[in-house]
């Protein structure tokens, strides 16, 4: 499992490797949090956070990773897994900067999929749109 410290720096390395296009308006740039976020909707502490994308309000426009969360989900892989994941999950943050900025909301949806399968999975139930 990668330390706080080497997760953070693996998260500078993707930040400034990326087109810094990407980031206008983004305000509040990217962090990583210490803690883990659990998602309202989990069902049996199962269900966590990686990443979350914040539009607005007077803090502005941000994402924050959550270190907790991810080394809870992907710990277990080895360090270049772990990047790979931590770009997937940077790049899918990005995106809902992105479609915020152009008005879009077709990743919110997608999102909203995922949860409904999720639950779908955990309660039995068929929770069509």
């Amino acid at each position: 499992m990668l330390s706080y410290e080497e997760l953070f720096q693996m998260l500078d390395e993707l930040v400034v490797s990326m087109p810094q296009e990407l980031y206008s308006r983004l305000n509040g740039g990217v962090n990583l949090q210490p803690g883990f976020k659990m998602h309202p909707v989990a069902q049996n502490n199962d269900f966590y956070v990686l990443g979350e994308y914040h539009a607005g309000g007077w803090l502005g426009r941000y994402i924050n990773i959550y270190y907790g969360s991810f080394s809870r989900v992907h710990g277990h892989m080895q360090p270049e897994q772990q990047r790979e994941e931590l770009e997937k999950v940077l790049k899918h943050e990005l995106l809902h900067h992105l479609e915020a900025l152009a008005g879009e909301c077709e990743l919110e949806k997608k999102d909203a999929d995922k949860i409904r399968d999720y639950l779908q999975r955990k309660m039995g139930k068929n929770l069509s749109h």
